[in-house]
């Protein structure tokens, strides 16, 4: 890549593209920003946002009505003198990869992604680049996930014999994303759900935005046979099934020690992230002739060289670096 070009991005306490001065999924308020899904830690209460209509609704949701530009899925958009483009990543409702383009370069960054398909969100779509800058939480050979069905079935397994036994299978899981994934996926298998207040409230901005999520209610403190309980992570119960069994929906639960950890009965690896083999699979389709890992352990990046790629780790405290 000639090095006499102006950079395509810098970091600045989190990734900035230098020509449009458009800060990426940042924390703290900033003038201009793409939000790449409305998961909390990648929101801030930016006084102009660029994300997808159904990531703007969910933004809406947490943080209130703010200025914000619908950047449809594959609808390019010339701003701030590049061009801006939204791919599905899989992750959640609206969930996003941005490919911004220079004329010259193109960057990819994925934001969370998984490869596997979603019950209620768009599957991934990556477009090659460049420049890829992708977020590699489990980025080590342990967090090699099961196949998505094997996990689903072990959930399905796991409720059915719990209701069979007539206790309540509480289902602890992520309030925006895994927890309506969940309840999409017990609805289809004919399994009706009750979620807690916080949870129920995010369903209903799925709702909006055309997501089926089948036969599911408010719970409002008592719950009858048949019937699952999801609840966020943690939450306590006013009124608590007198009998219940708790599971943990998470990729974390590759480790044994997961269920101790969370205090559930039982752990599934159930993720919306891209596990480890997802994530090297993700940068020999994005085929960029440099990688920068973030959110992820160092050794991806020399698992990333070995593939016979350029990759550096990006998001150090101190890294003040122009690329």
């Amino acid at each position: 890549m000639p090095h006499h070009l102006p950079p395509l991005f810098h970091w600045e306490g989190g990734l900035k593209l230098t020509k449009a001065d458009l800060a990426v999924d940042f924390r703290r308020r900033q003038p201009r920003a793409f939000i790449s899904h409305a998961h909390s830690d990648h929101l801030a209460r930016h006084a102009y946002a660029l994300a997808t209509p159904e990531t703007i609704a969910l933004y809406h949701f947490r943080l209130g009505t703010r200025p914000a530009l619908p950047v449809p899925y594959r609808q390019p958009l010339e701003w701030g003198g590049l061009r801006l483009t939204t791919f599905p990543a899989g992750h959640c409702l609206g969930s996003a990869m941005l490919k911004a383009e220079d004329g010259q370069r193109s960057l990819l960054y994925t934001g969370d992604f998984k490869l596997d398909e979603s019950a209620t969100a768009e599957r991934a779509e990556l477009p090659t680049a460049d420049v890829l800058v992708i977020e590699s939480t489990y980025g080590t050979p342990a967090y090699r996930l099961p196949p998505r069905e094997a996990a689903i079935e072990q959930l399905l397994t796991l409720v059915r014999q719990t209701l069979a036994e007539g206790a309540v299978p509480v289902i602890q899981a992520y309030v925006l994303g895994k927890s309506q994934e969940v309840t999409k996926i017990l609805t289809a298998a004919g399994i009706p759900v009750m979620q807690h207040p916080k949870v129920f409230e995010v369903s209903r901005v799925y709702q909006r935005c055309g997501v089926d999520l089948g036969r599911c209610e408010l719970f409002r403190g008592e719950i009858e046979a048949g019937w699952a309980l999801i609840v966020p992570p943690g939450a306590g119960l006013s009124d608590e099934p007198a009998r219940q069994v708790r599971i943990a929906v998470t990729g974390w639960a590759v480790d044994p020690r997961t269920k101790y950890r969370f205090g559930v009965d039982h752990a599934i690896p159930l993720s919306d992230h891209a596990d480890y083999d997802q994530l090297l699979r993700a940068v020999e389709i994005v085929h960029p002739q440099v990688v920068y890992c973030t959110h992820g352990p160092e050794s991806f990046v020399e698992r990333v060289r070995d593939l016979g790629f350029e990759a550096h780790p990006l998001g150090r405290p101190s890294q003040r670096r122009l690329f």
